[in-house]
């Protein structure tokens, strides 16, 4: 198992932990230290709608159900939308993110990117929501 953390130097452990209430907040060392250097290269904050998912919440609100990208700390969500958005997913493809979500349409405040570095060869690159 890999090296769990619970904030880093531009997230903080209340936009990293579950959301549900039960307060486990499970981020993979590795991942945190990548969102990190995409931040760095960003050069602006990243607001996240979610990052760590208990495997309860994340049957609630995702079909991945009790193992979706969330739960293994190895996926966040990025609210940003338009040419910052386009900015994002071209920086996370270069910083090496292999799971790439892209929910662009309804209100601007409810647009995000989904990113994660997660392995596999039958899972989509890229994909929309």
């Amino acid at each position: 198992m890999s090296r769990r953390v619970d904030h880093s130097t531009h997230f903080s452990r209340s936009e990293l932990q579950c959301h549900c209430g039960c307060g486990r907040c499970y981020m993979d060392a590795a991942f945190m230290a990548r969102l990190e250097r995409l931040r760095q290269a960003f050069g602006k904050p990243m607001r996240l709608s979610s990052a760590y998912r208990c495997p309860d919440y994340n049957a609630r609100v995702s079909h991945t159900g009790l193992t979706g990208p969330h739960t293994t700390g190895r996926a966040v969500d990025v609210l940003i939308s338009g040419e910052e958005a386009y900015r994002l997913v071209q920086l996370a493809l270069e910083y090496g993110f292999t799971g790439i979500g892209i929910a662009q349409r309804g209100p601007y405040e409810r647009r995000f990117i989904h990113l994660d570095d997660l392995e596999g060869d039958l899972r989509p690159r890229v994909w929309s929501y």
